[in-house]
């Protein structure tokens, strides 16, 4: 067994691997194998099978963190041996019977949905929307995540598959009270029905990039524990 648990990240909309890039470096200090996975966000199947590769270049114990839509991937990746414990970062996490789509629907509509566009069969975040997505963030690094976003296929929200991981292995949950993309409501309301270890911060939905210390105590207080 290693000394520390592996861990392996799954990003969301509009972003890629690298909005770890903040707690990427200090957990490889503390000694832990990373990965974080390029999601295509083609279909939840496709970028399910791509954290499910991740765990084979790392050694197990595994904990995956999800980030937003990731949330969503790593609720069905999870369900894999080698996943000892769940993160949550403003995610979503459906149920066995739910998409991330349904899920939204039980919940107020936010303002960042007033600045997307639907184009060549993707969902693309307009410049306008930045400030939804990564308002606690400075100009220069909001610009920054907006030029490099992952862009979903339009029918990606409308997809499942089986397995709910948290149903059966611990969890962590972060809840961004500033949120304007998922809503905090929906945040709260997944993190209670999961049973998971709840941390609220004063953040945007991007708190790994605007409070990562924050971020990092949570991940390490999840992989302490395995």
């Amino acid at each position: 067994m290693p000394a520390k648990a592996s861990i392996v990240f799954a990003h969301g909309l509009w972003a890629d691997g690298s909005c770890y890039g903040k707690v990427i470096p200090a957990l490889q200090a503390d000694g832990h194998q990373v990965v974080s996975a390029q999601n295509s966000l083609d279909t939840l199947e496709g970028d399910v099978a791509t954290v499910t590769r991740a765990l084979g270049r790392v050694s197990s114990p595994a904990i995956l963190v999800g980030h937003s839509y990731g949330g969503a991937v790593i609720t069905a990746a999870g369900t894999d041996d080698r996943v000892s414990g769940l993160v949550y970062i403003a995610a979503l996490a459906p149920d066995e019977s739910e998409t991330s789509q349904s899920l939204q629907e039980q919940f107020p509509v936010t303002d960042v949905f007033s600045h997307i566009e639907i184009a060549d069969g993707r969902i693309w975040l307009l410049p306008s929307g930045i400030g939804c997505f990564a308002g606690d963030l400075s100009e220069q690094e909001q610009s920054l995540v907006w030029a490099t976003q992952g862009v979903p296929d339009a029918n990606l929200f409308n997809q499942k598959l089986d397995g709910t991981a948290w149903r059966t292995k611990p969890s962590w949950y972060i809840v961004a009270n500033n949120d304007r993309t998922v809503h905090p409501d929906l945040e709260r309301f997944v993190a209670k029905r999961m049973g998971a270890h709840t941390y609220d911060v004063d953040s945007s939905h991007v708190p790994m990039l605007s409070h990562p210390d924050f971020v990092l105590d949570v991940i390490r207080a999840a992989a302490n524990s395995i």
